[in-house]
């Protein structure tokens, strides 16, 4: 099974206006990272990659799917793992 990794540097938060995001896969994926500013910096790493050309970890469920949703189900399925570095020097 491949396994992609992202380091996350913690608390980057951002906001966003309207309903863009599938609010069942956010849940699956807060169950795998319980931590809400590392799933942030996630999902917003992944889509960044995604967007410049990444191949996903897994299927589209539809051609139009949205990148933040593709990257929420990666997480959900355990295909992106947080990688975090407590041992850097400020």
């Amino acid at each position: 099974m491949r396994t992609g990794r992202i380091q996350c540097a913690p608390f980057i938060f951002f906001s966003v206006e309207g309903d863009f995001l599938n609010t069942e896969l956010l849940e699956q994926a807060k169950d795998r990272v319980t931590s809400i500013p590392v799933l942030i910096n996630m999902v917003s790493k992944r889509v960044r990659q995604l967007n410049a050309g990444f191949r996903p970890y897994v299927r589209p469920e539809d051609p139009n799917e949205d990148r933040v949703d593709t990257a929420l189900r990666e997480i959900a399925q355990g295909k992106i793992i947080a990688e975090l570095d407590f041992s850097a020097e400020d």
